[in-house]
């Protein structure tokens, strides 16, 4: 029912991904994946042209700025559509817990929001199937499932803390590619001054200051969104600024 992409099969499989298989951001997605497999990441999917699929990682290696040695961190958990309420996500996640046991970690990891945000996963679910918060950052919640006693995991001490207009990204997301480059034009466009980073190791992702590294916007110091924005809505968002 379920399969693994690896390194053996990632140039032929469908990363359950809206996107047309030869698009830019699917490529760079895939070759970001192929340098994460190493480090043990795993992307489990329905054999079918869906998105139902959970990613995740050891939390060491994980693109977030957490502190959670020994611990797995789900990169991002996904049920769409007609698949939703047919138990595929308990099921991802049951095997995402067997693996962590296996693997003799202390828990699971995942970054989720007091309401659901947009690319997180769902608080309610993962609330239900035992998971707690183990710190807040604004409106972020690190939710976490202990598999043993442990130090309960955190988000590092920089996390939140940023100064000026930055967009922060990483090709963890098919999608970032596109809409930076988009969002890169509008600002010069308007003579708006924006610092874009690009998040492409580990280490800059654990030095980040935002809890979503794969897109999160900051205007004026303040953490604005992680929803990837059109031309036009990057534009209303700036214009208070200008």
């Amino acid at each position: 029912m379920f399969k693994i992409v690896d390194e053996l099969n990632i140039e032929s499989e469908h990363i359950c991904c809206s996107l047309s298989s030869k698009d830019e951001g699917i490529v760079l997605k895939k070759e970001w994946m192929k340098k994460q497999f190493s480090n043990g990441l795993v992307f489990r999917k329905l054999d079918v042209r869906g998105k139902v699929f959970m990613e995740y990682i050891p939390a060491e290696y994980a693109f977030a700025p957490v502190k959670a040695d020994n611990y797995l961190y789900i990169n991002c958990f996904w049920v769409s559509g007609r698949y939703q309420k047919q138990g595929y996500g308990k099921m991802l996640l049951d095997q995402a817990i067997e693996d962590a046991k296996v693997m003799k970690k202390d828990g699971l990891l995942v970054l989720s929001s007091h309401k659901k945000k947009t690319f997180l996963s769902d608080p309610i679910f993962l609330k239900k199937q035992g998971f707690e918060v183990a710190d807040t950052v604004l409106d972020y919640e690190l939710l976490y499932l202990p598999l043993n006693k442990s130090d309960k995991p955190t988000f590092m001490d920089h996390v939140g803390l940023v100064e000026g207009n930055k967009l922060y990204y990483s090709h963890q997301c098919p999608y970032t590619e596109k809409y930076v480059d988009i969002v890169k034009k509008a600002a010069k466009s308007k003579g708006f001054p924006l610092q874009i980073i690009h998040l492409d190791s580990v280490q800059k992702a654990k030095e980040a200051p935002c809890p979503f590294t794969t897109y999160t916007l900051y205007l004026d110091g303040q953490l604005v969104t992680n929803e990837i924005l059109t031309e036009k809505k990057f534009l209303e968002l700036i214009k208070p600024l200008q």
